[in-house]
């Protein structure tokens, strides 16, 4: 008989107005991963924090169990609850900037769980995290740890998150969306890392993710959720060869229709000459980059985490000034400092960022939102402000009942869509999309991708995108950068970029995006040398 470790039982969770999650069942076996997977709302982010023992602020469990060695952990007291946390059960998020506290070393923090709970000394707790950081690929792993999280990427807090969750030893990870932020040479990294400690240590796993061929590499078995409900559950061959229901053959069938990058030459948009920036005086993030983005065209910028695809953007969006070079905007000077820009330039250069969490007010509607900047730069006001916020709500395909919720009554991917909707808001000749899609599942996803080539289209709308996602960059883009290190190493139309025969690091770029198919990530990492860890 199976050694169950996880058992859940008719899981139901409410809000004061729907059901979140409408009795779901499920088992998960000792030293087994159980993929999460759905669209998002579909309630596997609320069913991976029940199996901590926690609940969103708004929802209610009201009905099942969820027995963790027998125990019913929705039942537990206060203390045991805290005594379960960070001993038995860590958490992954998916939102990594959003969890570390910005006036502390990231080398405490990861261990600060690992201390309370008195589950080893602190030289050991230091020493395992470094070890930790050197298998998931964080750079200078003896060093890192003395960074404040200003200091890291966002790629890197993630593995810095997950470097937390693994260093007590845990019996159960929940994994939420733990590589969404990641570029695809570092994802390899992690997902290598996490395969490898739970093989290593006998952890069991709820892997929460909308990327079905990341789950493929990581799952045993695949349960998939859609409107809190189940819809299917079974190991990641049958799901993959022979899904039963209409809507999981959607999702392992789902493929992006490549965009052609037409032969016509623009006029620029935005030029951007010999830039560089950093964060420190006389210590260049980016070096001598120069780029141009055509009117009514896509801009993509490739390249890992630490590349220097977001400083890009800080540069564009005037957040961070260049110490050299310059930019030019509908063929005038742009100002490098955001202070010296024309409320009309503002209005026509916006930005879509990568984690929501950190870009929205916790303390304003979605209605408050949306409605500043029309306010702002239409003076919208009344009944014509509030069609208008509607009419954007109906554009992202969100319900007008969410005008009154706040963020953190909002999924993941309902957060970035409203993110979306505040940049179409100002009506803009130009927006940076950093990551724009990263948090959503792939259904979702692309249906914002098509909102924004609709949208591009239909009123000339210019993108720079930045992502790690190749199938996007193939979708959408009409030119490409690639970048390594501050600089760009490959650029050009769409289809020469991604033609071979390629330099290393694009080689290397293309090689590591997840393919759909179980046993993939074995293949790579038998061709690689990835870092493991003892223990």
């Amino acid at each position: 008989m199976a050694d169950i470790l996880l058992k859940v039982t008719d899981l139901e969770v409410k809000a004061s107005d729907a059901t979140i999650v409408d009795k779901v069942s499920f088992d998960l076996e000792k030293g087994r991963v159980l993929g999460l997977i759905g669209e998002s709302g579909a309630g596997k982010s609320t069913i991976g924090l029940a199996s901590l023992g926690h609940n969103r602020a708004g929802l209610q469990i009201t009905g099942g169990r969820a027995e963790l060695n027998g125990r019913d952990i929705l039942q537990l007291s206060p203390r045991d609850t805290r005594d379960l946390r960070g001993v038995s059960v860590t958490y992954v998020a998916q939102s990594a900037a959003a969890a570390f506290n910005p006036a502390h070393r990231l080398i405490d923090q990861v261990i600060e769980a690992t201390l309370w709970h008195k589950l080893m000394s602190r030289a050991k707790a230091i020493q395992r995290a470094k070890e930790l950081f050197g298998l998931l690929g964080l750079p200078n792993p003896e060093n890192f740890g003395d960074r404040y999280p200003h200091q890291a990427s966002g790629g890197q807090l993630q593995r810095a998150m997950t470097a937390m969750a693994l260093c007590p030893h845990p019996e159960l990870i929940v994994f939420d969306e733990p590589t969404t932020a990641l570029d695809v040479t570092t994802q390899i990294e992690v997902l290598a890392a996490i395969k490898h400690a739970i093989a290593r240590t006998g952890t069991s796993a709820l892997y929460i993710s909308h990327d079905l061929a990341v789950v493929a590499q990581i799952a045993d078995e695949i349960l998939v959720l859609r409107n809190g409900r189940m819809v299917e559950r079974g190991s990641v061959d049958d799901i993959f060869n022979s899904p039963q229901e209409d809507y999981t053959r959607r999702l392992v069938s789902m493929r992006q229709t490549e965009k052609q990058a037409g032969a016509e030459t623009h006029d620029n948009l935005l030029s951007i000459v010999g830039i560089e920036a950093g964060y420190t005086p006389g210590v260049s993030v980016l070096q001598d980059v120069s780029l141009d983005l055509g009117r009514g065209e896509t801009l993509a910028v490739v390249g890992e985490s630490g590349s220097g695809k977001s400083t890009l953007a800080r540069v564009v969006t005037g957040l961070l000034p260049a110490s050299a070079g310059h930019l030019r905007f509908e063929g005038k000077g742009l100002p490098s400092e955001l202070a010296a820009r024309t409320p009309e330039t503002l209005r026509n250069i916006q930005i879509i960022n990568q984690i929501p969490d950190l870009a929205l007010n916790p303390r304003q509607t979605v209605e408050a939102i949306l409605s500043r900047p029309l306010a702002f730069y239409f003076g919208l006001k009344g009944s014509e402000l509030k069609r208008r916020v509607a009419g954007l709500l109906d554009q992202i395909e969100l319900p007008r009942t969410l005008n009154d919720r706040y963020p953190a009554e909002l999924s993941g991917g309902q957060k970035q869509r409203i993110c979306i909707a505040r940049a179409l808001a100002a009506d803009p000749k130009l927006i940076i999309c950093d990551e724009p899609t990263s948090a959503l599942d792939p259904l979702v996803a692309e249906g914002i991708l098509d909102l924004l080539m609709r949208l591009q289209k239909d009123i000339g709308t210019s993108y720079l995108f930045i992502t790690h996602d190749l199938a996007i960059v193939r979708a959408i883009a009409d030119t490409v950068a690639v970048m390594l290190d501050g600089k760009v190493v490959r650029y050009g139309r769409k289809a020469e970029v991604l033609a071979p025969p390629f330099d290393p690091y694009t080689g290397k770029l293309i090689a590591s995006v997840p393919e759909m198919r179980p046993g993939w990530l074995d293949e790579v990492i038998a061709r690689r040398t990835l870092p493991l860890i003892n223990g």
